[in-house]
């Protein structure tokens, strides 16, 4: 049984959304509806809509910042409200765009993400965040002090270490919500393909207004006004998502103008 039971938790969803609906108390009008999706382990997910859609809304229900009003969110084949939210937030690591940094050494900003990390796991992580080039920069490396709110980095460089944070506990599921927005495109790149490469194959979901940083993606959810408008590859979509033709079409025509993708 037990060759059994290990297909069956390989061919099992690392996220599954049944029927999800999310109404925030008091205002009325649900901020997503009615989403349905699987996502399997080691998937890349893209979740894309312009401002407003209910990109963020539909991942924050993952780690359980909100509770659906509605069906059932799934990790591990588990309704998110049945686990300890202690167990839940270390399987699921979650990356919010503004990027929020303690004062204190790199090291103890990535204990943040798992507390007594040693060096070699967190290099591991700021090699995958693209962060190691600019932190070897750095006087004492681990040791260089971050000022209140990382006053002393870049946008980017704050980016890239709270992705590293997430990174340095190896979460089951990794969202990054619009956290690359700081990031220039060949960084950007580097970062999907080096987390892509991660060894215990996380389910990753990446919200972006930029088609370009989840053209890749096993699967693209847009939004349009909290609902789905598409789902599929980028190649299904250009074909059959009017939404996404429309956001792809306006960002490569702008990209082209400039000579070159933004």
């Amino acid at each position: 049984g037990s060759v059994k039971e290990a297909v069956a938790k390989e061919e099992q969803p690392g996220v599954e959304f049944k029927n999800v609906s999310l109404t925030y108390s008091g205002s009325g009008a649900p901020s997503v509806e009615g989403i349905n999706f699987k996502a399997m382990k080691g998937q890349t997910i893209g979740v894309i809509g312009g401002t407003g859609s209910g990109k963020s809304s539909l991942v924050n229900l993952i780690p359980r910042l909100y509770d659906a009003t509605q069906g059932e969110v799934l990790v591990d084949g588990v309704n998110v409200k049945d686990y300890d939210i202690e167990a839940l937030r270390n399987k699921v690591g979650i990356v919010m765009q503004k990027a929020v940094l303690f004062k204190g050494t790199i090291r103890e900003n990535m204990w943040m993400g798992k507390k007594g990390a040693t060096d070699e796991q967190i290099d591991e992580a700021l090699e995958i965040s693209q962060s190691k080039e600019f932190v070897d920069s750095k006087q004492g490396r681990l040791d260089y002090v971050i000022e209140q709110g990382g006053k002393n980095l870049s946008g980017g460089q704050r980016q890239r270490l709270t992705i590293a944070r997430a990174i340095v506990r190896k979460p089951d599921v990794l969202i990054l919500d619009d956290s690359a927005s700081a990031l220039d495109f060949a960084t950007d790149a580097a970062l999907r393909k080096a987390i892509r490469g991660m060894n215990n194959s996380p389910t990753v979901f990446i919200v972006s207004q930029r088609a370009a940083s989840l053209m890749y993606a096993d699967l693209i959810i847009v939004l349009d006004d909290g609902q789905v408008a598409g789902m599929g590859t980028h190649d299904e979509l250009l074909a059959n998502c009017e939404v996404y033709k429309e956001i792809y079409e306006s960002q490569f025509k702008k990209a082209d103008s400039e000579g070159g993708v933004a």
